[in-house]
C-alpha cells in the first residue's frame, strides 16, 4: 500500500507542478489570450522566459537531487509554485507575467525535476524502468485530464450557453477561478508529498561533491544523444498547446468546446504511456521511440494538408488523436533510456539535469516560433504551416534515435566503469 501511495503521490505532484504555467495555456488558450489581452506571439515570449530560467535550473537542480532527499525538494517546489498562481489570478500585465513565468521556471525545475525522475527510477528498480516511467507519465496524463475536465466545467458555469456571447468580465471571472483552483491543487500536492514520499533508507550521496556527476555526464556522447531525442519529443508535446486554438480557428468550435477537445486528448496519455512502457520493457526504449516518431510524423503530415471542407472532420480527428497517442508514448519512455544506456544510479540526477538542460530547450524556442508561424498567416493557413513544422521535427527525431541506437551498439556506455567510485549503484 505504501508503494502504491508513493507512486500516486509522484504522479499527482509531477503533473500539478506544471498546471499553472502550462495547463492554463494548453487547455484554455483562447480564454487566456482574451482574458489577458495577449497575442500568440506575446504568449510565446512568456514561455521563452520560462524556458530560459528552467534551462538554467535543470543542471544544478539535477546535481542537488543526487545529494538531498526528494521529499523536501518536491514540497518546497510545489508550495512556491502555488504562491505564483495566486499572483497570476490578479491579472498582471505582460511584463509582470514575464517575471512570473521566469519565477515558475525556477520553482518547477530547480528543486523538483531531478528529484522526481530519480525517485521514479528508484521506484522502478532494475527491471521495470519502462513501466515505471510509463506509469508516471500515464498517471500524470490522467491527473491532467481529470482536473482539466473539472475546470472546464467550472469555466462553463461562468459563461452563457453560447460561449461566443460571453463578456470580458464573465471570461475573466471564470478564468480567475480556474487559476485559483490550479493553485489550490498544487498546494494540496505538496501536502501529499510530505506525508507519502518516504525518506530515503540511506542518505543520498551526502559524501560526494554534487558537481562531480555533472563533469562525468558532460563527457558522455550517449547522454548528448538522449538530450537530442528529448528535444524532438518535447517539441511534439509543446505542439499540443495549440490544439484548442486550432479547434476554434479551423474546426469552428467555441472556446469551451476547444478546451474540451484538448482535455479529451489528454485521456489518451495514460493508455499511450503505459503501453509504450510495457513495449519498452519487452523490447527496448529506443526502438519504441523511433516507431513513435515515425507514426507522429505521418499524423502531422496528414494534418498539414487537411481542412474540414476538403478532407472532412473524420480524417482530421483521426490524425489529431493519433498524434496525441504518439506524443504521449514518447513522453512515457524517453527517460527509460537511462536504464537502457546503463547510466549509474548514483548520478541519475546529474544525467537528468544534463539531458533536461538540453532536451527541454524547446521551452525557449518552440512557443515563440509557433506563435510567429500562427500570427504570420492567421487562421487555417497558419495552422497548416504549423503542422508542417512539427512533421519536420518528428522526422529529425527518427534520425537522432537511430544515432542513439548506434552509440549504444558501439558500446560507448562501457566507459561508465572507468569512473571509479562515482559509478557505484
Amino acid at each position: 500500500m505504501k508503494r502504491t501511495l508513493h507512486i500516486i503521490t509522484l504522479i499527482v505532484s509531477g503533473e500539478m507542478i506544471f498546471g499553472l504555467p502550462f495547463h492554463t495555456a494548453r487547455f484554455f488558450r483562447p480564454t487566456l489570450l482574451d482574458a489577458f489581452g495577449f497575442t500568440n506571439t506575446q504568449l510565446g515570449d512568456l514561455f521563452a522566459v520560462y524556458g530560459v530560467t528552467a534551462m538554467l535550473a535543470y543542471f544544478p537542480g539535477g546535481a542537488l537531487a543526487d545529494r538531498f532527499s526528494a521529499r523536501g525538494l518536491l514540497t518546497t517546489s510545489l508550495v512556491s509554485t502555488a504562491i505564483g498562481g495566486v499572483y497570476m489570478a490578479s491579472y498582471p500585465n505582460a511584463v509582470q507575467m514575464a517575471i512570473l513565468y521566469g519565477y515558475w521556471g525556477v520553482t518547477t525545475i530547480f528543486l523538483f525535476w531531478g528529484a522526481l525522475i530519480r525517485a521514479t527510477r528508484d521506484w522502478g528498480g532494475d527491471t521495470s524502468q519502462g513501466i515505471a516511467f510509463g506509469i508516471l507519465d500515464g498517471g500524470r496524463g490522467l491527473a491532467a485530464a481529470v482536473f482539466a475536465a473539472f475546470t472546464v466545467t467550472v469555466l462553463a458555469g461562468y459563461l452563457p450557453a453560447d460561449a461566443t456571447l460571453s463578456t470580458d468580465e464573465e471570461r475573466r471571472a471564470g478564468f480567475r477561478t480556474v487559476i485559483l483552483l490550479y493553485s489550490a491543487v498544487t498546494l494540496g500536492a505538496a501536502v501529499l508529498v510530505w506525508f507519502f514520499v518516504p525518506r530515503p533508507v540511506q542518505a543520498v550521496a551526502t559524501r560526494r561533491n554534487p558537481l562531480a556527476g555533472m563533469a562525468i555526464v558532460l563527457r558522455r556522447p550517449i547522454i548528448w544523444a538522449q538530450a537530442a531525442v528529448i528535444i524532438c519529443a518535447y517539441c511534439g508535446y509543446k505542439g499540443l498547446d495549440n490544439y484548442s486554438l486550432y479547434a476554434v480557428q479551423v474546426l469552428g468550435m467555441d472556446e469551451v468546446e476547444g478546451a474540451s477537445l484538448a482535455t479529451s486528448g489528454a485521456y489518451i496519455r495514460p493508455v499511450a504511456a503505459v503501453a509504450a512502457g510495457l513495449i519498452a520493457d519487452r523490447f527496448d526504449a529506443a526502438r519504441t521511440l523511433r516507431w513513435s516518431f515515425a507514426i507522429l510524423m505521418l499524423a502531422y503530415l496528414g494534418l498539414a494538408f487537411a481542412l474540414p471542407e476538403t478532407t472532412g472532420l473524420i480524417v482530421i480527428y483521426v490524425n489529431l488523436f493519433i498524434s496525441f497517442f504518439a506524443v504521449y508514448a514518447l513522453r512515457g519512455v524517453y527517460f527509460a533510456l537511462l536504464g537502457q544506456t546503463r547510466t549509474p544510479k548514483n548520478i541519475t540526477g546529474a544525467a537528468v539535469g544534463m539531458v533536461s538542460f538540453l532536451g527541454y530547450t524547446p521551452e525557449i524556442f518552440f512557443a515563440p516560433i509557433a506563435g510567429r508561424i500562427l500570427d504570420a498567416s492567421p487562421g487555417a493557413p497558419g495552422h497548416l504551416d504549423y503542422f508542417r513544422f512539427l512533421a519536420i521535427i518528428a522526422g529529425i527525431g527518427i534520425i537522432v534515435v537511430s544515432w542513439l541506437i548506434w552509440l549504444n551498439r558501439a558500446g560507448s556506455q562501457g566507459a561508465w566503469a572507468e569512473q571509479g567510485p562515482a559509478t557505484e549503484n
